[in-house]
């Protein structure tokens, strides 16, 4: 069992309330760093100082929030409405148990029954969907629940032989990486660890913690959907699990340096590290905000495929995320001023 996966997976810390995933990250890093903070809008920041050979200020990056729900407004029949935190399809939700607010109050999301619905109606999104926490009017709710509160999917950790399963993998996987790059020995040079905020709504986190940290170069990881599933169109999949970690060339929101994904590659290799190139398009990472920060940051994304993205309920291969610490920490050590030098 992946402890460190566990742990992580199984906190709360939906995008703009990431204090619980903080606070446990905090004690799981502190022994392992020199400095640490938490910045203004919520970011927690470590340095590890290196040993001296390099200047390089070196920042990896992995967002600590995941998806989910906000009360948006409580009816007279007792349900909550709801808005969505991040990108969420209504099809994932019907049926699923959520935690609301600080208390943690149970509630599941309900929709009106297969029974009763029309033909029309059970092809179609569900639009009507509601929180329901047990209550039958409105003053049932008798303060348990406000509007504003934030709202978490609940999902427990499940390894199954290769694979696990559990909710957040998108991005505790990538802070769970970072932990462990932590724990390791030093690098050559100063490397500060952003564990940031509010990726799922805006990269927010991101750009902050980069006009603080000031890098010289950057590298996030992060969770990478995986459609490699049977498909009628019988394309290629974007990332497959099992093939090993993958890497950014380009996404919707940035064209990652080709000097570090030179970079990356080459530090596979040369480790036998397996590894796969991201189908190029759809959605972006913390790197389009890191890129455009400064005076501009020549950054990369090393992902981990996992299916099943957005969803109360992901999947990761367990050897798939071994080597994605594997090589996130061989591209550190091998990363110089030359690597990102333009001789033109």
């Amino acid at each position: 069992m992946n402890a460190l996966l566990k742990q992580l997976t199984e906190v709360n810390g939906v995008s703009g309330d990431e204090k619980a995933v903080r606070l446990l990250l905090r004690d799981l890093i502190k022994d392992h760093v020199d400095d640490y903070w938490a910045d203004a809008v919520g970011n927690l920041i470590a340095l590890k100082k290196g040993t001296g050979e390099s200047d390089l200020r070196v920042m990896v990056d992995a967002h600590m929030d995941e998806i989910g729900l906000v009360v948006k407004s409580d009816g007279s029949d007792g349900t909550l409405e709801f808005d969505k935190l991040g990108g969420i399809d209504n099809r994932t939700l019907s049926g699923k148990v959520v935690h609301i607010g600080k208390d943690k109050i149970p509630g599941v999301i309900g929709l009106k029954p297969v029974h009763q619905s029309s033909i029309r109606e059970r092809s179609a999104v569900p639009s009507d969907l509601r929180i329901d926490i047990g209550a039958n009017k409105k003053e049932e709710i008798n303060g348990k629940v406000k509007i504003s509160d934030h709202v978490a999917f609940v999902s427990s950790y499940t390894e199954l032989g290769p694979t696990a399963i559990g909710k957040a993998f998108d991005d505790r996987a990538g802070c769970a990486a970072i932990v462990e790059l932590l724990r390791g020995e030093r690098y050559p040079f100063d490397l500060y660890a952003a564990f940031t905020v509010q990726e799922e709504t805006g990269m927010a986190g991101a750009l902050v913690a980069s006009y603080r940290v000031k890098p010289d170069v950057a590298v996030v990881l992060e969770c990478t959907p995986a459609y490699d599933l049977p498909n009628e169109k019988d394309v290629s999949a974007n990332t497959k699990l099992g093939a090993g970690p993958c890497i950014y060339v380009m996404d919707n929101r940035t064209m990652h340096d080709p000097r570090l994904v030179k970079h990356v590659m080459e530090s596979a290799e040369k480790h036998h590290i397996p590894f796969q190139i991201r189908q190029p398009g759809g959605g972006g990472t913390n790197a389009g905000k890191i890129q455009q920060a400064h005076i501009a940051v020549p950054v990369v994304t090393v992902g981990l495929p996992g299916r099943h993205a957005h969803t109360p309920n992901g999947m990761i291969s367990l050897d798939d995320y071994k080597n994605y610490v594997k090589l996130a920490d061989a591209a550190l050590r091998e990363l110089t001023r030359d690597t990102i030098t333009r001789n033109s």
